[in-house]
């Protein structure tokens, strides 16, 4: 299975442009099962989408998660998931995350599999608090394979995501910030070891490097029994 993420920052390209066209176009070249998404609704008043979902119905194979509580959202603090309109959804949640500023992870059950979106705080002090909070609420689920993927905001490679080491291996593809100039690997991808990682990457075309500030990662999954 193919599951990616992509921080939208509200479909505003590096050439300043508003542009959800566009970012469809990357979403759909992505060829992924599941996509987490980051910054798909605007922040103010009752947070309307930057990404509208009847285009995401119209010009792409997915649904949207109805992880949203405003009715003119697509996602929960920004937050949403795309899955192919095929799949069979299980269960979604909400999970609240603490930190200076609002925060919130959304997840998705599907057979086998449980997938967790995430656009963690700036603060490394927030970003832990935030992930315990995760593993907190994942211990009150079945333990299903488990994926968590997102704008993980830290820019080391080798600190700052203890609270997910014991049970999770942490992939950063490459480096996916700034789109323009890449030099940060802050989108990531952490699974349980019940998953095998068979590939990953960011996606740097043309196109991805002027929809948004972050470039899309992406990641082939399998249950680990099948790897070999």
């Amino acid at each position: 299975m193919r599951l990616a993420s992509y921080n939208l920052r509200k479909c505003k390209g590096t050439d300043g442009q508003r542009a959800p066209g566009r970012v469809i176009d990357v979403i759909n070249s992505l060829e992924a099962d599941v996509v987490a998404l980051q910054e798909a609704d605007l922040r103010l008043g009752p947070r309307p989408a930057a990404l509208p979902g009847r285009m995401i119905e119209a010009h792409t194979d997915f649904t949207a998660l109805p992880v949203n509580t405003s009715p003119v959202s697509v996602g929960w603090h920004g937050n949403a998931i795309l899955v192919r309109k095929s799949a069979t959804i299980e269960a979604n949640y909400r999970f609240d995350l603490p930190g200076l500023e609002p925060r919130g992870a959304v997840a998705v059950d599907l057979p086998h599999l449980r997938v967790v979106g995430v656009h963690l705080g700036l603060l490394r002090a927030s970003r832990q608090k935030q992930l315990h909070a995760i593993r907190q609420h994942l211990a009150g689920l079945d333990d299903r394979p488990t994926v968590i993927l997102g704008d993980f905001n830290e820019w080391s490679r080798r600190q700052g995501l203890d609270p997910l080491k014991d049970t999770f291996d942490i992939h950063a593809p490459g480096r996916s910030f700034h789109a323009s100039r890449p030099i940060a690997a802050l989108d990531r991808i952490a699974f349980t070891q019940t998953l095998a990682l068979r590939d990953a990457g960011v996606v740097e075309t043309e196109l991805s490097r002027r929809a948004s500030d972050h470039l899309p990662i992406w990641a082939d999954l399998l249950l680990a029994k099948q790897s070999n």
